[in-house]
C-alpha cells in the first residue's frame, strides 16, 4: 500500500468515529433532557419494558418510584428508557347548552 491509500483509509476511519460519537452525544443529551423534565404523573417505560406512572423522584439518590396498577416500585433513574408524551383531552362545547353531543379530541404535547 502506498501513502495515499493509507491516508485515505485513516481519514475515513477518523471521520466515521467523529460522526458516530457526535450522534451518541446527541442521543445522550436528548435522554438527559427528558429525564430532567420528569415529574409526578408522567407515564414512562423502563428498560425492562414495564409501563408505569411516576409517583416520586429522589434526585440525590437517583431513585424513581413508579406506580404500576397500585404497586409502587423503586427503580434507578437510569432504568427509565422512554418518557411517554403527555396527552391532553380537550372537550369542545362543554358550556354550549344547545349542543347535545360533545366533541372530544385528543392532542399530544410535544
Amino acid at each position: 500500500m502506498n501513502f495515499a491509500t493509507l491516508f485515505i483509509f485513516f481519514a475515513l476511519m477518523v471521520g466515521m468515529i467523529f460522526f458516530q460519537t457526535r450522534s451518541q452525544k446527541k442521543q445522550a443529551e436528548k435522554r438527559l433532557d427528558s429525564l430532567k423534565k420528569l415529574s409526578k404523573g408522567n407515564e414512562v417505560i423502563t428498560i425492562g419494558g414495564l409501563y408505569g406512572t411516576v409517583d416520586e423522584i429522589d434526585i440525590e439518590k437517583q431513585i424513581i418510584t413508579l406506580d404500576v396498577d397500585g404497586v409502587f416500585l423503586p427503580f434507578e433513574l437510569n432504568a427509565i428508557k422512554t418518557v411517554l408524551p403527555v396527552t391532553e383531552v380537550v372537550i369542545v362545547g362543554a358550556n354550549d347548552s344547545s349542543q347535545t353531543d360533545l366533541d372530544v379530541s385528543i392532542s399530544n404535547d410535544d
